[in-house]
Formats: C-alpha cells, structure tokens, sequence
C-alpha cells in the first residue's frame, strides 16, 4: 500500500527560537526515522506545502492548496495523511470531507499538542497512529487522528489546548480506538457526495453567537454591511431572545437581500429543531435554514463550500440540509 503524506505546517514541525515556536524542524528525517524498519517504510512519499501554513492563519485558500496537493499526488496513492496545525484542524479536516467526497480514497489528518523534539510528545503516537488507520483498509473518507482515536473528520471539534486527547466528536461515536487489537465501529451514514467540486473560494461568513441580553441593535451593527451568509450560534435547539426590540427584524433584513441564515446551537451535543419553542419560532417564520447536529466547523465549511459552488437561495438550503459527506444526522420523526 503507498501512502502520501503531506506537510501542511503546525506545531508538530517547529522550534524554538528568540520570537517563539516557528517551522523549521527536519520533518522528513523525522518521518523517516519514526518508519525505518517497518512495513510502511518503502511506501511513504512526502510533499510539503510552501508556504507552510499556522493553522490559526488558514483560510479556504489553504484548504485547497492541501486539496490540489492530495489531488496531484493521486497517481497510485492508496491513502493520504494530512500533517496540520491543531488549531484549525477541524475545520480543514471537514472542508477536505465535502471536496475529497469523490477521491474515493481515505485521507486522514493529524497534528500534535507538542513540537517533535520535544520530550514526550505527542507528534510520535499520532502520526504513526493515523498511518496505520489510513493503511487499515477500514478508514474511509476524511477523518483525524489525535490521542489514540480515528475521528469522522466533519463530526470532530478541538476540546482542549493543551490535552494529549484534545479532539472529540460529541454527535457520534469514534470510528476506532487503539488497542491490541484497534477497536472500529461502523458509521457508515448517508451521504450523497459531490463530485468534481469547484476550487474553495474566499466568502464573507459572519458567524455570531447569541448571548443573554444581546439588543437588535448591536446584532443588527454586526450584520452591515451585508456578508454572503450568516451562521447564527443560538441557544439549545435554535433559541433565541426575540422579544428583545428590534432582534427579529434585523434577521428579517437578511432575508429580503437573498442572505442565507444558518442556525446552529451553542450545545456540543444538540440537534436544532427551528420552531420547537416559541422562542425559535421566528427564526422558523424567517426561513432559516437548521445546522441539525453539525459542528460549527462542519457548518462553517460547508457554508463556504457550497457558496463556492455557486449556490444561493433554495439550492443552498436544499443542500445544506441534505449529507453530503456524512457532516449531519437525518432526522428520525
């Protein structure tokens, strides 16, 4: 089996100097020395990213420069693995799920806490960790490796800065734990894939989180001028303060210049039902369009993906309730 590995950037390949953590570690010497001697060693080609990318700098531009990487090193590659800052993580590993769902291959990601010459650290058990789950012949999809688990990589988010177990899916279960033997479980879900996807392009998404108190004036200063979509973090199941002058008609704007509004939840562990409560209803009367179980990075990067193709309107909606990669749970009623 061969496998690509691409080199994105991040801690796992830094160093110390006079102005704080930078790149600059023999990342390929590194790689090289963690498979001597192993099944993998004669198997595993490099590319990296120039410039490297800090995850925290990341933009849709990145997400598909490591996408074009992939693609381009495609001829005979069984398996990729992403090497990527843990920052942003989640998101490219979700954006990666929704423009890769045609490769037909596994691409997993994995990062680390600690720079590799550091004592003890982490880099050492997560990139051998998700080199074997993209040699597994099990891994499918996108997915992250990180502190001993093989994560859907649109269910995954960062629960922790400092944690060697610093990522979690809180809406589904790990697709495998570590062991001797591995431990998988079977997610297979729904999804209707996207094939030949137009490149990632940079749009305006403003994402807000609704806070106790919030005045429909200081949401409505948030929203001008107009972006290309708007992600609302609301409460519970897609709650929020509309008896609160002027709130509901600051979103009722977006709506008569074609802004989508996506309502996602606050809650790790939700699934936003627009209208179940009185304090949702507006938001149901507006036409706004349920992030259902979602992370916001799994939303976030689906809103940008699908304005990248060029939908807007009732196609955007359409498809931002519909799987494409397995990012959302299908409602049982």
């Amino acid at each position: 089996m061969r496998i690509h590995v691409t080199y994105a950037g991040g801690t796992i390949g830094m160093v110390d100097s006079p102005g704080g953590l930078r790149p600059g570690a023999d990342l390929e010497g590194w790689l090289r020395r963690q498979l001597d001697g192993i099944e993998a060693s004669h198997t595993v080609s490099l590319s990296a990213l120039d410039p490297l990318i800090d995850s925290s700098e990341a933009t849709p531009a990145d997400w598909q420069a490591i996408i074009d990487d992939i693609r381009a090193h495609g001829s005979g590659v069984d398996a990729f693995v992403v090497l990527h800052g843990t920052d942003t993580m989640a998101y490219t590993s979700a954006a990666l799920s929704y423009a890769l769902s045609d490769l037909g291959r596994p691409v997993v990601l994995t990062g680390s806490q600690c720079p590799l010459g550091v004592v003890g650290s982490d880099a050492s058990p997560n990139v051998t960790g998700a080199l074997r789950a993209a040699m597994s012949g099990r891994a499918q999809g996108t997915a992250l490796f990180f502190g001993h688990l093989l994560l859907a990589g649109n269910r995954v988010t960062k629960t922790s800065s400092w944690a060697y177990n610093g990522f979690d899916s809180p809406a589904v279960p790990p697709l495998a734990r570590t062991g001797a033997p591995w431990r998988w479980v079977d997610l297979a879900a729904p999804a209707t894939g996207w094939a030949d996807p137009e490149p990632f392009a940079t749009h305006d998404v403003a994402v807000i989180g609704v806070v106790p108190g919030m005045s429909g004036t200081r949401l409505r200063a948030m929203l001008s001028p107009a972006p290309d979509a708007v992600i609302l973090r609301c409460f519970g199941v897609g709650n929020i303060p509309a008896s609160q002058p002027g709130f509901v008609p600051a979103l009722a704007e977006l709506r008569e210049v074609g802004v989508p509004l996506v309502v996602a939840s606050q809650c790790h562990q939700a699934e936003v039902v627009l209208g179940h409560y009185e304090a949702g209803g507006a938001l149901a009367r507006l036409g706004a369009i349920s992030a259902h179980d979602m992370t916001l990075e799994a939303v976030y990067a689906k809103t940008v993906f699908l304005l990248s193709q060029g939908l807007r309107g009732e196609e955007f909606a359409a498809w931002m309730n519909r799987s494409i990669a397995g990012e959302l749970t299908a409602r049982q009623d």
